[in-house]
């Protein structure tokens, strides 16, 4: 029972965090379908361009950067072996 209690604790802990994430972006949907492009077109570039800005200062290394490049080809393959019908484990290459 302890196992159960304990999923159920995460299952509504995950519910609770993904409304807070939902919040804000109802609250722009809304927003950008009250007021013209013009208006919040400038807000939005502001806001992605800040966010490109601080992943190019991220100091990452070059073999971290293939590290996440090599998980990220396995995951794709995997997902394509899956969508073929080809079951495979990440953990098999």
């Amino acid at each position: 029972m302890i196992d159960s209690d304990r999923s159920d604790h995460l299952d509504a802990k995950h519910n609770r965090t993904r409304e807070q994430r939902i919040t804000p972006v109802k609250r722009w949907v809304a927003y950008i379908q009250s007021e013209p492009p013009e208006v919040w077109g400038p807000q939005q570039n502001a806001v992605v361009n800040g966010q490109l800005t601080a992943a190019q200062h991220v100091a990452t290394s070059a073999a971290h950067q293939q590290h996440v490049a090599d998980v990220a080809a396995e995951i794709r393959a995997a997902r394509e072996n899956d969508a073929a019908g080809e079951s495979t484990s990440l953990d098999d290459s």
